[in-house]
């Protein structure tokens, strides 16, 4: 019998934007525990207005966000940091001036001392470019090692759900790459996902399921094999 997946984030109804300008319209999408939800869409469509409304720090103005069955729309960021809600931005927005290893003991602030050398161990592990470069203030190193930067340390949190916004944004193919693996690590460490990506067509090899958003709306969505042949999304998106 196939395993039933328990929800972890149910999104119902959603209305948010800036002012008078309506940008998401009633969105309703669902992610349950253990897989990669891809959010796929063109520029302007919504995206990083969503997640950042679902990690409270754009408000809502219509709809609920559910995380494992409790009701968080009306709690600050960081109470959704506590239940395990954490966000990669776009833009990385690392800490500079700090060290890499600083910035990444950062992410770890709300868990025991005790455990974050294990998880800077496993950090390391998965970025070796990082564990060369520990000492070096964050601002010198390059953009993809900004973004693998911003992606371990919000690891290093140990989160249960992880928002990704645009995690491959200018980086050269073989980082690109190396950021894909790292997701779907994550995944196989029991992290669920829920990943806003401009690479529709990498967002998807990698997801189990994904939502297309256009103009603030939910148009599509379906397993990820589904969303592949379908010829809405390969027209638009995939370039086939």
């Amino acid at each position: 019998m196939p395993i039933t997946l328990v929800l972890m984030l149910t999104v119902d109804g959603l209305h948010c934007g800036y002012g008078r300008i309506a940008v998401i319209k009633g969105v309703s999408l669902e992610v349950k525990r253990g897989e990669i939800v891809a959010l796929i869409g063109s520029n302007g469509a919504g995206k990083t207005t969503l997640l950042r409304t679902l990690s409270g720090v754009h408000p809502l103005s219509a709809g609920s966000i559910s995380l494992d069955g409790e009701a968080v729309e009306r709690l600050a960021p960081h109470r959704r940091v506590a239940r395990g809600m954490i966000q990669v931005p776009e833009g990385r927005q690392i800490f500079g001036a700090l060290t890499v290893e600083d910035n990444l003991r950062l992410g770890a602030f709300r868990r025991r001392r005790s455990r974050t050398a294990e998880s800077l161990a496993r950090i390391f592990e998965l970025f070796p470019a990082l564990a060369e470069k520990r000492r070096q203030a964050a601002g010198t190193l390059s953009g993809g090692q900004q973004q693998m930067l911003a992606l371990g340390r919000a690891l290093m949190a140990q989160p249960s759900l992880l928002l990704l916004d645009e995690p491959s944004m200018g980086l050269a193919p073989l980082i690109a790459d190396q950021i894909f693996t790292t997701i779907a690590e994550a995944k196989r460490d029991g992290v669920t996902i829920l990943l806003v990506e401009q690479n529709a067509e990498r967002a998807i090899e990698i997801a189990d399921r994904g939502y297309v958003l256009e103009t603030g709306e939910v148009a599509l969505s379906g397993t990820a094999a589904e969303l592949r042949r379908n010829p809405q999304v390969q027209a638009a998106y995939l370039g086939t």
